[in-house]
Parts: C-alpha cells; sequence; structure tokens
C-alpha cells in the first residue's frame, strides 16, 4: 500500500489543493489550509479555482502568499482587497485541474485516484464505490457507498490488500461485524 498526499478528488474532475479557513486582518488576505505536496501551488501567479460552499466556480490569481500559523498558508487574491469580500470566501476550496498534478512516484499512488474504485471485500463481495478518502483524526477511511448504505473503512496495510488503479478496483479483507457495526444508509 504505497499512497502519496491526501489530496482529495472534486466531483468536476479537479483536485482539491486547498482549503479557506477564514478571513487574516483588513486588508483580504485569507489562511489557506494547504491540502498540496507541490512546493510551488500558492505562488504569486499561480491560478487556482475557487469553489464556494454554494455559487459556481471562478478562476482566481494568487497575488501573494507567505507562511502563516499552524502551517497554513496566508493567501491573497486578485479581487480581495478587503476583510468583507474575504469573509465570503470561508469555507470555500480551492481546486487545480487534475492535468496540473504531477504524476505520483512509481509504484505509488495519489489518494484521490482511489475516488470512483468499486470496493470488494474477500468475504462478502462488492460493498460499494469509494466516494472520498476521509482523514478523521486516527486515520484516513475510504468511504465506499452502495446497497449497504455507507461503509468506512481503515485505510491500513492490515485490511486494505490491494490497489488496482487499471481496473479501478481496491480488495479489502475487513474484520468480522465492521460492516454491521458502522454501516450507514443515510
Amino acid at each position: 500500500m504505497t499512497s502519496t498526499s491526501s489530496t482529495s478528488s472534486a466531483p468536476d474532475g479537479r483536485i482539491v489543493v486547498g482549503r479557506i479557513l477564514r478571513p487574516h486582518g483588513v486588508r483580504g488576505e485569507l489562511v489557506v489550509e494547504v491540502l498540496s505536496e507541490v512546493p510551488d501551488r500558492f505562488s504569486p501567479g499561480r491560478r487556482l479555482w475557487l469553489v464556494p460552499r454554494n455559487g459556481p466556480a471562478a478562476l482566481v490569481e494568487i497575488v501573494a502568499a507567505r507562511q502563516g500559523p499552524g502551517g497554513a498558508s496566508l493567501v491573497r487574491l486578485a479581487g480581495f482587497e478587503d476583510r468583507d469580500r474575504a469573509d465570503g470566501a470561508r469555507g470555500a476550496l480551492l481546486e487545480v485541474d487534475r492535468s496540473e498534478v504531477p504524476p505520483p512516484p512509481a509504484g505509488s499512488y495519489y489518494l484521490f485516484d482511489l475516488v470512483g474504485c468499486l470496493c470488494v471485500d474477500e468475504s462478502r463481495g462488492e460493498i460499494g464505490r469509494i466516494s472520498e478518502v476521509r482523514e478523521d483524526g486516527g486515520g484516513l477511511l475510504l468511504v465506499a457507498r452502495g446497497e449497504l448504505g455507507e461503509i468506512l473503512v481503515p485505510y491500513v496495510a492490515a485490511i486494505v490488500r490491494q490497489v488496482d488503479l487499471r481496473e479501478r478496483r481496491v480488495s479489502v479483507h475487513l474484520p468480522e461485524g465492521l460492516i454491521e457495526a458502522c454501516a450507514s444508509r443515510s
């Protein structure tokens, strides 16, 4: 199980590389949680898709960026000149087109590549398609949605046995009782 980057996939095929947490100061600067391992992803001049919680995505340009608190970045976007405009972007995602993501190192894959793969348990068969990779503080979870509802599959070597991206299939060995204990039909 060799993966890289917890960057997630957006439904539109773009890749999420940041999340706007809140405004910083009064001049439109934003505190951004960085979800990318590409060092210059937030360099001035770079263009990203700003995807608000409600509303259409818009292409924006980075004017300035610097290190912020707790590993976050402080980013200024063109057209964000004051705190009110910055506050309106709270919770928005920053995305790049999939073509802008460098290939993973040989023999590995990005976690977002798992989204859409069929998740198959060795004993129960198909349990659903992976809809997202979620970080919950205790580790990563593959969220598989299917006829049994939503199943949270711990992303650990003892459970995730094989990833075949060519076949779009993830083979797992779920512990006895996991499906019954955590399946959600909501």
